[in-house]
């Protein structure tokens, strides 16, 4: 049921539990903000969990919750207690805004896996990012996560002339700390002004990298299966560092990734127009098994059929699909 017409297996299961955040970044969410879904159209946490068993029944093997901001939602603890109820792997995206409310349930329910997203070190240039003034918060308890012993993935969108003057400092966080800093390639979705100028790609992210440290100093560390990082080292560092480069080097053969909007819709690519309503089947009592099937069926072979540079460029193919605030990270 999780497999492709190219052979891929999709056991990553990444559910949105809401299109709302604290958090306004301009990459993310257009200046006008988006349309909301009617809460009545929203799952359920008990829906969340009933849909979430049937893929863990079908082979799922992670599940990483996303937002919006995850944690702002009502019942972010129940379904949090829920989902671990499961033989699954658990993790969470977050913006870290709040994370020091939940620290203790983070641990109760033995999770230990959370990827923060900060796209810069400097107080005014977080507040032009995210157009909230709530940067020495995020970076407290990004820290107090790292010394609870939580492994943390700090994920960068880099764009040119805002903040690829950091790549160093970021990098440099590694060295006494065990964090894994990912480098993420600008990607276009609708209502982020995306255009190609504004991309830091990966090489010119490795080209920073080499001004200032030695070639025989950046060790390339093995990817694990199905990553979608080329991962990296300074050495004698005790963290890491790694690019994340969808636009200009895809990994979609490898692709093991299942999206569930906070609508309950599949997205079976984060660049697909198409989208499957499970939630709609699930409460007028049918099988969503058989749409799972067709929709990861219908999966392209790269990028959601944008597979050449001039579609990908195409602002008609992105502006088709969602904000990326209402898809989920």
């Amino acid at each position: 049921m999780l497999t492709d017409t190219f052979g891929r297996h999709h056991n990553y299961l990444r559910i949105s539990l809401t299109e709302q955040c604290n958090l306004r970044c301009t990459y993310c969410m257009p200046a006008e903000g988006v349309a909301l879904t009617p809460k009545s159209h929203l799952m359920t946490a008990q829906e969340i969990y009933t849909i979430a068993q049937k893929f863990v029944d079908a082979g799922v093997t992670k599940i990483r919750l996303t937002g919006g901001e995850p944690l702002i939602r009502k019942d972010a603890q129940e379904i949090l207690e829920k989902l671990a109820t499961l033989d699954v792997e658990l993790a969470i995206s977050t913006n870290a805004v709040i994370t020091d409310r939940y620290i203790e349930l983070f641990k109760k329910i033995g999770m230990q896996n959370i990827n923060v997203s900060l796209d810069t070190l400097i107080p005014e240039r977080f507040k032009t990012i995210t157009r909230r003034n709530y940067f020495q918060r995020v970076y407290d308890n990004i820290f107090q996560l790292v010394s609870e012993g939580f492994n943390i993935k700090l994920n960068c969108v880099l764009m040119k002339e805002i903040n690829e003057d950091e790549i160093i400092d970021f990098i440099q966080l590694s060295e006494n700390h065990a964090i894994h800093v990912r480098f993420i390639e600008f990607m276009p979705f609708d209502g982020n002004n995306w255009d190609r100028s504004k991309l830091v790609s990966f090489q010119e992210i490795m080209t920073y990298v080499e001004r200032v440290f030695s070639k025989e100093d950046i060790l390339r560390i093995n990817d694990r299966p199905n990553d979608t990082s080329k991962n990296y080292q300074i050495k004698n560092y005790k963290g890491s560092f790694a690019v994340i480069s969808t636009v200009t080097n895809p990994f979609c053969d490898s692709c093991n990734r299942i999206r569930l909007t906070a609508n309950g819709k599949i997205k079976n690519c984060l660049f697909s127009s198409d989208e499957t309503d499970l939630l709609s089947a699930l409460r007028d009592n049918e099988p969503i098994e058989p749409l799972i099937a067709k929709a990861l069926k219908a999966k392209f072979k790269m990028r959601g059929g944008m597979d050449t540079p001039e579609k990908f460029q195409d602002p008609s193919q992105y502006e088709k699909n969602r904000s990326m605030i209402t898809i989920g990270g």
